[in-house]
């Protein structure tokens, strides 16, 4: 079979269509500099392996022979897997926007040779496509000045600032409870009361949102900020978006009930979620959200864990070319897993098994009624059931696994680990958590800097602001679990790095990317939340965390003026910014401070740890530590001490975490 040049790349979403009949090329200076030489415009294809429109285009059209060969013999034609290089994505993606048609995946954008965009789109069927590309071919030969004209104004509006766009040119530094009600407000007028959730379908998870919204709870005591994410986290866990089988979640609802998922399991959903549901259980003590992150991590171990202790990217939505179909059910082959007839009828009321199928094709989505008197009266059933349907269902063509390693996706699952181990205290989480940011030190970095991606052995791209932003995240947290020092002052290594490298003196945020970087057609700054929180609301909160930890007072300012910036933005529409509106939280009370030095370092950590308490630092020692937060504050006479402080300042040293806890919550 012949190949195009695809066929040398890593990625899997690129390999997939390396047997097109089309003359692809990876982005990079062959295929720039071919578009400029020929005078051609390019075809830019942005997509990634899990993606189910992705592949029904590429059935559709990049495989037909007649639209392969007008594809390249008129333009030059790029693939790009958007998982590896977000940088080109968020700017052909921001492209569409300013064009005013919606986005999506696959993404496809016809640019002019030197890559300024001028239209555009997501998914076309394929006589859709077929048109479209004779049609921009013949305005290209015969109306370019239009066109140049048109990318040329795209361009301009891709580099015009972000907080110019927004009207961000004053900052107000008057972070207030008052402005933070007004925030909340500004959400819960979007609240899905009936299934959880914010807004219509589809749903996605969000997890920022939620953890916004425990914060708010937390400070204000407001019992519908709570309700409304026990909502989201029942439904979402009682949903087919959750896999009740095998555990995970799939990447988003196409409904507004989280019944019908779209099949495809990312990383970095399920390392969030495992975070939120881990804080959440901390709170309420609800065995599902127990449940929950434990399948959870079980299914990230077992179907997305490499040996050298990475994780990698997600699984496909479809198998044998079918959507969801490893995931689904008809009655005959659910019935057939049940010899007992009362298990069978029981299992079936249980999942919302139906003769004619609950979803197309007469086949069954597992979802559980929450209404349903079995929830309660059947767990260690369902648990047998779960066992005999996992078996049953082991034996299918699975879907393909996309086996990249992304440096900010591991540390999501980094920090998901780290949130389960403070929760549950299970020795398994920590290890594991251990084990994964080694491979992250060794396999993913140089020094002071990160890579992107790892595969087959090799780091070959340069990270991006998110990549830092949530390894610095994760490592701190895992500092504050494992007491090993080291993680800290990486976090701020790679702090000091992305300050160096990323930073925008001028507009005080951070640019997506290094300023080594290949120079496209615009340097972003990512300040809005996507299904990742925004990179630099990351990196505003690891600032404030490290300026704590470390007395650094220079990240705290830097983290304060980069909130008072966005501030004015949160009044209007939090949802895309939830993160931010997290970080607001920490600056209404003063963060406090916790640090324990002695045998029991430990033991006291983890009785902290699981009480509910997000605004606080926690640094450790078993003797001593040159630590800001340890200094002069070792153990005395073998009883090991608890020293409560806020602003630097302490309460008396105490020697029982439930002493120590109320310090904690008497201001």
């Amino acid at each position: 079979m012949k190949s195009n040049r695809l066929i040398n790349e890593n990625s899997p979403y690129l390999l997939q269509h390396a047997h097109n009949p089309v003359d692809w090329y990876p982005w990079g200076e062959e295929a720039l500099q071919k578009a400029k030489q020929d005078d051609k415009p390019i075809i830019l294809s942005i997509g990634y392996s899990a993606c189910h429109w992705c592949h029904v285009m590429e059935r559709e059209s990049f495989e037909n022979e007649a639209i392969g060969k007008f594809m390249s013999d008129n333009f030059v034609c790029i693939k790009v897997d958007r998982e590896e290089r977000p940088d080109i994505d968020q700017i052909y993606m921001d492209a569409i926007h300013t064009m005013g048609l919606n986005g999506g995946w696959p993404l496809n954008v016809f640019l002019t040779p030197d890559g300024r965009p001028f239209y555009g789109g997501t998914y076309f069927p394929p006589q859709n496509w077929g048109n479209l590309i004779q049609q921009v071919a013949h305005a290209f030969k015969h109306n370019r000045k239009e066109l140049e004209e048109s990318a040329e104004g795209f361009k301009q509006a891709l580099n015009e600032s972000e907080l110019e766009k927004y009207g961000l040119i004053h900052q107000n530094n008057n972070f207030s409870l008052r402005d933070l009600e007004i925030i909340y407000q500004t959400i819960e007028k979007k609240f899905d009361k009936e299934h959880g959730g914010v807004g219509n379908a589809p749903k996605f998870p969000m997890p920022s949102i939620y953890l916004f919204l425990l914060r708010y709870y937390h400070l204000t005591k407001n019992e519908n900020a709570l309700k409304q994410v026990e909502l989201t986290l029942q439904s979402m866990a009682y949903g087919g978006i959750y896999d009740q089988i095998g555990g995970g979640f799939a990447r988003y609802s196409v409904d507004g009930e989280w019944f019908a998922p779209h099949f495809e399991k990312m990383l970095y959903d399920n390392g969030q979620l495992v975070s939120l549901y881990a804080e959440a259980y901390s709170l309420t003590q609800k065995d599902l959200y127990k449940n929950v992150v434990y399948q959870t991590i079980a299914f990230v171990q077992r179907e997305l864990m490499s040996e050298e202790f990475g994780f990698y990217s997600s699984l496909d939505a479809d198998s044998e070319g079918v959507e969801g179909k490893f995931y689904v059910w008809t009655e005959k082959e659910f019935d057939e897993v049940f010899e007992n007839e009362e298990d069978r009828e029981l299992a079936k009321e249980y999942f919302n098994i139906t003769a004619e199928g609950n979803w197309e094709h007469g086949y069954n989505i597992l979802h559980i009624n929450p209404q349903s008197l079995l929830v309660s009266s059947t767990t260690n059933k369902v648990r047998e059931w779960k066992e005999k349907l996992f078996k049953a269902r082991e034996p299918r063509i699975r879907p393909s696994l996309d086996d990249k390693i992304l440096c900010s996706w591991n540390a999501l699952m980094l920090k998901g680990l780290c949130d389960a181990y403070a929760a549950f205290g299970e020795s398994e989480f920590l290890d594991l958590a251990l084990k994964n940011a080694q491979f992250i030190q060794e396999k993913m970095t140089s020094g002071s800097r990160l890579f992107r991606n790892y595969k087959n052995g090799k780091a070959t791209i340069p990270a991006y602001l998110e990549d830092y932003s949530l390894v610095i995240q994760a490592y701190i947290s895992l500092y504050q679990v494992s007491f090993e020092e080291k993680w800290l002052y990486q976090a701020n290594a790679l702090a000091q790095y992305a300050i160096q490298h990323f930073y925008d003196h001028t507009e005080e945020l951070f640019f997506y990317t290094d300023d080594s970087a290949e120079q496209l057609i615009a340097r972003k700054k990512e300040i809005f939340d996507n299904v990742i929180s925004s990179s630099n609301s990351i990196m505003a909160s690891n600032l404030y965390f490290l300026g704590i930890l470390l007395d650094n007072r220079a990240y705290k300012a830097m983290s304060e003026t980069m909130l008072a910036k966005i501030s004015p933005l949160l009044k209007k529409e939090v949802r895309y910014l939830a993160n931010w509106a997290c970080l607001y939280t920490y600056f209404l009370t003063p963060t406090v401070e916790i640090a324990i030095s002695g045998e029991q370092l430990f033991s006291f950590a983890q009785q902290i740890h699981k009480r509910y308490f997000p605004n606080k630092v926690m640094v450790g020692t078993l003797h001593q530590s040159k630590l800001p937060l340890l200094e002069m504050r070792e153990a005395k006479q073998e009883k090991t001490l608890i020293y409560v402080c806020r602003n630097k300042t302490c309460l008396l040293p105490v020697s029982t975490a439930n002493e120590a806890w109320e310090q904690m919550v008497s201001n």
